[in-house]
């Protein structure tokens, strides 16, 4: 009889106790799918992690979880400092999605207060905590246009600041800059870098590109479908800040080919070990 492999525990970069700790988390839809088997990950103090697969691999289906927007049909998710009952509303959690979902008929000074809004703070107590996250998205002379009046970039940046105003612990990223042009995308980039590096909160980011996670992450998790499931875990060790010198040098590319051979492996369902 053969003696099963244990899931791999993929730890976090940063000294002391992970932020989150993921262990064998599954999830199973109500029509019988494995949307994701048996994931283990620690999330560290200021770990910018990138989850990278195809279609169908769990990433977000694991964000959703992470997030408590999805219950977990196995395994433990547990935060430091969990007080046993209380809503994970309450905990320093943001959450980015694809779309910006802003609301057309708010501003955007009331789209960022939102979550502040939510939690039963005032407007003008709240004035000084939005301005202070537009600020940091560069969006501080924009705080009374509509966002129809915005072009697609800075209605993304509206929602890295309405996720940002509450100074969560932890951001959680699904995708949001796939919808944007190359140069759009790459500023945003760098700005979230700037921040993440200002703030010092950790990210989670959800991407299909090998470039935008190299160029971003500490470390890329690497994902394959149909069970969704991680499959390897590669470790960008260059310095902060990225910028054009480091995305035209020859380590970038090697890192990219590296990741690259890894996500081949996840879509023909081979473990490579780079």
């Amino acid at each position: 009889m053969n003696t099963p492999t244990p899931t791999p525990i993929h730890t976090c970069t940063g000294d002391g106790p992970p932020l989150v700790r993921l262990r064998e988390v599954g999830k199973r839809f109500a029509n019988g799918t494995l949307a994701l088997d048996g994931m283990s990950l620690d999330i560290g103090e200021h770990d910018f992690i990138s989850f990278l697969g195809p279609s169908g691999c769990g990433k977000s289906t694991a964000l959703r979880l992470i997030a408590g927007l999805a219950r977990s049909s196995g395994g433990d998710i547990d935060w430091r400092d969990d007080t046993p009952g209380q809503p994970r509303g309450e905990r320093d959690l943001g959450f980015v999605f694809q779309e910006p979902a802003l609301m057309p008929w708010a501003r955007v000074f009331d789209n960022v207060w939102l979550p502040l809004r939510l939690s039963g703070t005032r407007r003008d107590a709240a004035a000084p905590v939005v301005q202070q996250a537009l600020e940091m998205v560069g969006l501080s002379r924009f705080a009374d246009v509509y966002p129809r009046e915005l072009s697609g970039g800075m209605r993304m940046r509206v929602s890295i600041a309405r996720a940002l105003v509450t100074r969560p612990r932890l951001l959680l990223m699904d995708e949001p800059f796939a919808a944007l042009d190359e140069m759009t995308r790459i500023k945003l980039n760098n700005d979230l870098l700037a921040i993440w590096r200002e703030q010092r909160f950790s990210i989670v980011f959800v991407t299909h590109s090998v470039y935008e996670s190299v160029y971003l992450s500490d470390r890329i998790v690497v994902m394959a479908a149909r069970p969704g499931r991680v499959i390897n875990e590669i470790r960008i060790d260059e310095p902060y800040p990225r910028g054009e010198t480091f995305r035209t040098s020859t380590r970038y590319n090697a890192h990219c080919a590296a990741v690259s051979r890894s996500l081949h492996g996840a879509l023909h369902g081979l473990d490579i070990d780079h």
